[in-house]
């Protein structure tokens, strides 16, 4: 019998075929450990403020006693409703010290998708930046939360930046609707209630579910995905082992322009790099590009990571090329498909591989890496991380061969216990203890994998199936491009014809020289029919293109 994990051999040297999925009984032994073996390093920066493990200790303790001082118990649902800030690694500890399960909310969620969120998970207390607390009043009566920690972005920046950066905030960019909400704390009284009231961190179980990260999942309305201590420990293991061959522990420093809310970031940086002793510059503002290119320059930055959309943006700035990339040795790219001509500019700009892997909510999220140490492969996905099987299989569930183009579908520690409250969701998405990605893709012979597109956004012309992901990749080859993106439109004659939206970088280019472009490089039916240039493309918060809004 041939070997079901033909990618192991493509290891890199000192990267493990297998993690121990059990070596920590709960999150929390992990985390503590980490605060232990770092404790004088710094663990965080943001605006200039720094925290060391030693203080992210003491104060997620502090944090964790304030939870249990309002009667909050073990089990029960805390939201985390913040863009990157100090008072998040703080809030996540502290949640998890107290026994709660964590549900990460993105702040720009509208009043209906919170209070989605909010019931559906049955969240009893939140952490809220003021700015979104305007929201959170609209829905607040018809949720359980009875707890509410309302924090600035200045909050944790020190007396006098802190005052400086919520005036401006406040006063300048008007970004603080007026809100009234009773009983509310500030995070900084939160801790220092919290440091009067003793407690013993919570040790749970490797099955007991410490996260709910929502997600569209491969179908329907939002769900919470249930992650536990196992999932959590495994994934970092897997991120781990697939860095720490090419890494120095508790000497790197990474840039963490993604939002730790977002299951990518939280695990990547909160989690992960975390435990190994990085530094982590959390960027409050990604889309801010002048300033994240700022920060980057303060600090020797050996890590990055990002989506395709933000290597873009930042490759197309102006103070780009000034940044010294002496000192990066890993580019991670993930969330989204990474487009080879993007991934090609950024190892000739920055003279870093730009490695692409591959991960969803309900995988904890990462299934794939392509190898850091420039061994990998441009438009693959990479290989499984340890521990972790991935197949190719048909509509019927069967596996495919290599180079065969099917389902993607995962096996590992990492993948979820299930969909909260949703077994009928759960059982159609985790099939004998296969997960269902709903990502279409491809294995090569010896264990690349790479994505061919999603389920659902499939263009069906004439009977050829059409990926957007290629259609993408090929136009933003075009040197007078920016960003593009690819749906299917309705047509009497094929059923579907490709519709492109494109963001220009050069104002002289025309649609007939980009369908000609085309034409030199798909074949006949992939050929966009029709083009639409915009000055920009909706994109999620992450910076993921939407193309259901395209789609209208």
């Amino acid at each position: 019998m041939t070997d079901q994990r033909p990618w192991l051999k493509n290891y890199p040297t000192g990267i493990p075929a297998n993690i121990d999925a059990e070596a920590y009984p709960c999150l929390v032994d992990l985390i503590e450990e980490t605060f232990d073996k770092y404790r004088k390093k710094t663990a965080f920066a943001c605006m200039g403020a720094e925290l060391t493990f030693d203080e992210v200790d003491k104060m997620s303790m502090q944090f964790a006693g304030f939870l249990r001082s309002r009667g909050l118990e073990v089990g029960d649902k805390i939201a985390l409703m913040m863009p990157n800030m100090l008072q998040y690694p703080i809030a996540l500890f502290g949640a998890l010290r107290a026994g709660l399960i964590v549900v990460n909310t993105n702040p720009l969620y509208t009043p209906r998708e919170m209070k989605h969120q909010f019931t559906d998970s049955e969240c009893k207390a939140i952490v809220i930046a003021e700015n979104f607390a305007e929201n959170l009043q609209k829905v607040l009566g018809d949720t359980k939360i009875k707890t509410i920690v309302v924090t600035s972005i200045g909050e944790m920046l020190g007396f006098l930046k802190g005052k400086i950066v919520n005036f401006v905030v406040r006063n300048v960019k008007r970004m603080v609707p007026a809100y009234e909400i009773a009983n509310t704390v500030s995070f900084k009284e939160a801790l220092k209630q919290g440091k009067k009231f003793k407690m013993e961190s919570h040790k749970g179980n490797l099955d007991d579910v410490i996260l709910h990260q929502y997600t569209g999942g491969t179908t329907g309305v939002a769900k919470g995905a249930m992650l536990t201590n196992k999932n959590l420990v495994a994934n970092m293991q897997q991120i781990r082992a697939g860095m720490i061959p090419f890494i120095q522990e508790g000497a790197e420093v990474a840039i963490a322009p993604l939002p730790m809310y977002h299951i990518f970031a939280f695990s990547v940086h909160g989690l992960a790099l975390m435990s190994i002793g990085s530094l982590s510059v959390l960027i409050t503002n990604p889309r801010d590009i002048p300033n994240l290119i700022k920060e980057w320059k303060k600090y020797p930055v050996s890590i990055f990571s990002g989506v395709n959309t933000l290597f873009n943006a930042l490759m197309n700035h102006k103070d780009f090329e000034s940044i010294d990339f002496s000192t990066l040795k890993v580019s991670v790219g993930g969330g989204m498909a990474v487009q080879k001509p993007v991934a090609e500019k950024w190892q000739q700009i920055t003279g870093c591989f730009l490695a692409e892997g591959y991960g969803m909510t309900e995988s904890s999220p990462v299934v794939t890496m392509n190898p850091i140490d420039g061994t990998g492969r441009l438009g693959t996905i990479g290989m499984p991380v340890p521990s972790t099987e991935v197949r190719i299989a048909d509509e019927h569930g069967f596996q495919l061969s290599a180079g065969e183009i099917g389902e993607i579908q995962v096996r590992g520690p990492q993948v979820m216990k299930g969909y909260y409250n949703r077994p009928d969701a759960t059982a159609e998405t985790i099939v004998g203890g296969w997960l269902k990605t709903g990502d279409i893709g491809v294995m090569s012979a010896d264990g690349f994998f790479r994505i061919v597109d999603r389920k659902k956004d499939m263009i069906l012309v004439s009977g050829f199936n059409v990926y957007p992901n290629e259609i993408e990749e090929v136009v933003a080859g075009h040197p007078k491009v920016l960003e593009a993106a690819a749906i299917g439109i309705p047509d009497d004659k094929s059923g579907e014809v490709v519709k492109i939206f494109v963001v220009k970088k050069d104002k002289s280019l025309t649609e007939s020289e980009l369908i000609a472009y085309c034409r030199e490089n798909l074949t006949g039916y992939k050929v966009p029919k029709q083009c639409e240039f915009r000055d920009d493309l909706p994109k999620t918060n992450v910076g993921k293109i939407l193309r259901r809004e395209l789609r209208g």
